[in-house]
C-alpha cells in the first residue's frame, strides 16, 4: 500500500505507524489537523521526514475514499 507506512500486529497493536518508528499515523494527522505546521511536526518527531508526512496524508486520503479494498500487512 505504502512503503513508508507499516501495519504490524506486533507494533503499536497493529495501528499504522511510520515504518521503522512507533510514530502513529493518527498522531501525525491529529497534529496537522490541530493546526501544527509540517515543520513543527518534524521538529516534534525528528525521526520522521517530510516524505513520511506526505505518506501519512496519502494513507489518510486512500482510507477516506472508503472503497472496499484489501490491505496487506507487512512486518
Amino acid at each position: 500500500m505504502n512503503n513508508r507506512i507499516q501495519i504490524d500486529p506486533n507494533i503499536c497493536h497493529g495501528k499504522p505507524v511510520i515504518r521503522g518508528t512507533r510514530v502513529l499515523v493518527s498522531t501525525i494527522l491529529g497534529a496537522l489537523g490541530a493546526g501544527d505546521s509540517p515543520e513543527q511536526v518534524l521538529e516534534d518527531y525528528p525521526n520522521i521526514t517530510l516524505e513520511d508526512l506526505r505518506a501519512a496524508l496519502t494513507f489518510a486520503g486512500d482510507l477516506s475514499r472508503y472503497e472496499e479494498r484489501t490491505y496487506e500487512i507487512h512486518s
